[in-house]
């Protein structure tokens, strides 16, 4: 009777383990949040999206929106398309500006939408007009290092 015991409390920590690494590859996998309603396209365009990826988290106000649904370069102006999706539940004006920020210092890339003051709102198939491209950090410590190169030395 022992034994069997024994067998059903390591087979409970097993089921409690795997468990546990399906939530941790979920929020790892950033699918964690999905949402199952209603959403509505719209695209974008940015020179540099750095390290976003498609199923990247789009954030107005700290609130998760939509997901980016797809990133491709468009050969005529050199920029990257950004597809995303947005829920239905919330609207946007056509003056929204999308920016792609960082969580964090070194953290995962998302897109975040501050509104505009427009009254005509953003509809299925419409481009956000207004963006703001990745932040490199190799770029900015380049022009750091440029900067401190060209700078006339001190004569203290």
């Amino acid at each position: 009777m022992e034994r069997t015991t024994l067998d059903l409390w390591v087979g409970i920590f097993v089921v409690a383990g795997v468990a546990a690494l399906t939530m941790l590859a979920l929020k790892v996998g950033n699918l964690g949040t999905y949402n199952m309603s209603e959403t509505y396209q719209v695209h974008a365009y940015f020179t540099n999206v750095g390290g976003l990826k498609p199923k990247a988290s789009i954030k107005s106000a700290g609130v998760l929106v939509g997901r980016v649904t797809g990133i491709k370069l468009d050969t005529k102006l050199y920029e990257a398309d950004v597809e995303m999706s947005l829920d239905k539940r919330y609207q946007f004006p056509k003056d929204t500006f999308a920016k792609i920020l960082t969580s964090g210092l070194l953290g995962e890339q998302y897109i975040g939408l501050e509104p505009g003051g427009d009254s005509l709102m953003l509809k299925d198939g419409d481009q956000i007009k207004m963006t703001q491209s990745a932040v490199v950090l190799e770029d900015l410590i380049g022009k750091f290092i440029y900067n401190k190169a060209t700078e006339p030395a001190s004569t203290k």
